[in-house]
């Protein structure tokens, strides 16, 4: 399903989860009102669509981006900037599961996005000999713009169990056409009310921009 390129569509799909959607049991066990496969557009020559149904922190938005591109998986950059999305997941409790310690959050987007397939030493530390997808997919926009392989992936199947909280917004991939960029985003799994507002909507947006 293509919805329209504002916000009226975004909340005609909330709409259309609310009437239409399948009841799910989830991990949580809160339970949840599934579509499969919706997609919205937006066209950023238009401004911005920061989506105004809620109260948004573009401060957060903005700093988790820059938290993902800097390959940090510790959320000392995040606290030090007042950004606190990250922090129940960082908590001695859980990062102890991993046998990490407290605000270390093992291989998430950034490590995925900057490392992606390192080795680890024998103390569990990465090396940085994995692929740099950003890099190569910057690269690829300038010298083969023509190229369909313009991808980069934050789900790895091998580490996807390493972390608090796999990733959601697993892939994107850009295209280029009349000298122009566009961005499409895949997520497995997305809070339409509280979370799509903020970094599945506004954060890929912005790092398209």
């Amino acid at each position: 399903m293509i919805n329209s390129n504002n916000e009226q569509g975004y909340l005609d799909l909330l709409k259309h989860v609310l009437s239409t959607g399948t009841e799910k049991g989830d991990r949580t066990g809160t339970g949840t009102l599934s579509h499969f496969g919706a997609q919205l557009r937006f066209d950023l020559a238009s401004g911005f669509p920061l989506l105004t149904t809620k109260k948004v922190h573009f401060k957060s938005i903005a700093y988790e981006l820059f938290w993902f591109l800097s390959g940090s998986t510790h959320v000392d950059y995040l606290q030090a900037n007042g950004v606190r999305i990250w922090n129940e997941w960082a908590t001695v409790e859980q990062t102890a599961r991993f046998n990490r310690p407290a605000g270390d959050l093992g291989p998430v987007y950034g490590h995925q996005w900057r490392n992606y397939g390192a080795t680890k030493d024998e103390d569990g530390n990465y090396h940085a000999d994995g692929v740099d997808q950003i890099t190569q997919v910057i690269e690829q926009i300038k010298t083969n713009p023509n190229s369909r392989r313009l991808i980069v992936s934050g789900w790895n199947p091998g580490e996807a169990d390493q972390v608090a909280l796999p990733p959601c917004h697993t892939m994107f991939q850009f295209f280029v056409a009349d000298n122009k960029l566009s961005c499409q985003l895949y997520q497995r799994s997305a809070d339409l009310f509280l979370l799509f507002p903020y970094n599945d909507n506004s954060q890929y947006e912005l790092l398209a921009a």
